[in-house]
C-alpha cells in the first residue's frame, strides 16, 4: 500500500521500452537529434503555437530556471504560502537568481487569493528601492493539497500580472493530474489564460526522470540556454528525455495515466469517507488525498504496510488539529491499483 509519493513509483513500461529503443546507435548530442527535434514540434502541437521547450532534469531545476529567466535585480516572486517553490526546493529558486526571495500569499484550498495578491505586491512600490521590485507570480497546479486552479481563477491571477507587468508561471509538476480533472486542453490550462512559462511534469506520471521548461513567447527565452548550460541541466544525451515524452505522448498515454491515478484518488477518498477513524480533510481534485486520524491510528495503519507522509495542516484551513490527531497524505500513480484501494480501505475499516 504504497501511497508516500507518486515519486516512489517506477516508470511505465512503454517509457521503459522508448529508453530501451533508443538506447543503440548513434545521435547529435545536446539536444540536437532527430528525436530532440520532433518532441519539441510535439511541443508546439500539444499547446497549439509555436514554443521554446528546454529540457531539464528535475522539476526543482524546471522551477528554479524559470525564476532566473525573468529574474530581476532586487526580484521578488510572489507564491502561495504553501506552494511547493517555496516549501520544498531547499532555496534553489533563490540560489539559482542570485538572491531573488520568494514572497508568500495567503489563499484557500492551496491557491493563490487574487486580492492577497493585490496586496502583496503594493508592499513593493516602484520608488522604494530598499524593497526591491516584483518580478514574477508563480502557482502550482495541481497544488500541494490536490486542490486545482479552475480557468476563471487562472485567469483573475494573470490580470493582476498584467496590470503590475509580471510574468507568470506555473509549476507543473502534476499538469497532467490537472488538465485530466478539468478536461480541457493544454492550451486552455496555460496560454490563453496568461500563463507565461510552465514547468512541465513527466516524472510523476509514468517517466523515469523527464521535465522540460515551455517559454510560451519564445522571445522571452533567448538566454536560458546559457542559464541552463551554466546550471548543468544540459544533459549531452538529451535524446533520453526526449525518448521518454515521445512514449508519454504517444496514443495519448499521459492523459491515460492521469486520469488513472485521480480515479484512484477519487476511490480512496470515498473510502476514507465510510470510515469512522479517518476524516477526510477536503475533497480531492487530483492524485493527492489529505486525512486527519489519530496519531496511533497512523502507527497501526503503517504496521499493517500502509505507507504515506505525515503533513502540515494548511494555515488558512478551518479545522485545527487535536495533540493526538495528525494530518497525512497519500498519493495516488499510474501503478496504484484497484487492490491497493481495498487493503487499505480494508485496513480503516471502511464499509
Amino acid at each position: 500500500m504504497y501511497f508516500a509519493s507518486d515519486n516512489w513509483t517506477g516508470a511505465h513500461p512503454r517509457v521503459a521500452a522508448s529508453l530501451t529503443k533508443h538506447a543503440d546507435g548513434f545521435a547529435t548530442a545536446y539536444g540536437a537529434s532527430d528525436l530532440d527535434r520532433a518532441i519539441e514540434a510535439r511541443f508546439d502541437e500539444l499547446f497549439e503555437r509555436e514554443v521554446a521547450v528546454f529540457f531539464v532534469g528535475t522539476g526543482t531545476a524546471a522551477n528554479a530556471l524559470a525564476m532566473a529567466a525573468i529574474n530581476r535585480p532586487g526580484g521578488v516572486s510572489f507564491c502561495h504560502r504553501e506552494a511547493h517553490v517555496i516549501e520544498d526546493e531547499c532555496g534553489a529558486p533563490e540560489f539559482f537568481t542570485h538572491g531573488a526571495r520568494l514572497a508568500p500569499v495567503d489563499g484557500l484550498d492551496g491557491k493563490i487569493d487574487p486580492d492577497e495578491l493585490q496586496q502583496e505586491i503594493r508592499r513593493f512600490p516602484p520608488d522604494f528601492v530598499h524593497a526591491g521590485q516584483p518580478m514574477a507570480v508563480t502557482i502550482t497546479q495541481s497544488t500541494e493539497i490536490g486542490t486545482v486552479y479552475a480557468l476563471e481563477e487562472i485567469e483573475t491571477i494573470s490580470g493582476v500580472c498584467v496590470q503590475h507587468g509580471l510574468p507568470l508561471h506555473m509549476d507543473g509538476s502534476r499538469f497532467a493530474n490537472a488538465l485530466a480533472c478539468l478536461d480541457v486542453s493544454p492550451a486552455e490550462l496555460t496560454w490563453k489564460r496568461g500563463v507565461d512559462i510552465l514547468s512541465f511534469g513527466g516524472t510523476k506520471n509514468g517517466c523515469w526522470c523527464a521535465e522540460a521548461l515551455v517559454f510560451f513567447d519564445p522571445e522571452k527565452a533567448k538566454d536560458l540556454p546559457f542559464i541552463r548550460k551554466r546550471a548543468a541541466q544540459l544533459f549531452s544525451k538529451t535524446r533520453f528525455i526526449s525518448a521518454q515524452f515521445q512514449a508519454y505522448f504517444e496514443d495519448g498515454l499521459w492523459l491515460e495515466l492521469a486520469r488513472h491515478s485521480n480515479a484512484m484518488a477519487s476511490r480512496l477518498a470515498a473510502s476514507i469517507e465510510t470510515s469512522e477513524d479517518l476524516a477526510l480533510a477536503w475533497k480531492p481534485q487530483a492524485n493527492e488525498v489529505f486525512a486527519i486520524l489519530r496519531k496511533s491510528k497512523a502507527q497501526e495503519l503503517r504496521e499493517k504496510g500502509a505507507v504515506f507522509a505525515d503533513w502540515n495542516m494548511p494555515r488558512r484551513h478551518s479545522r485545527g488539529l487535536d495533540d493526538d490527531e495528525t494530518l497525512i497524505r497519500l498519493v495516488t500513480s499510474f501503478a496504484t491499483t484497484d487492490e491497493h484501494i481495498d487493503r487499505f480501505a480494508q485496513a480503516i475499516g471502511a464499509v
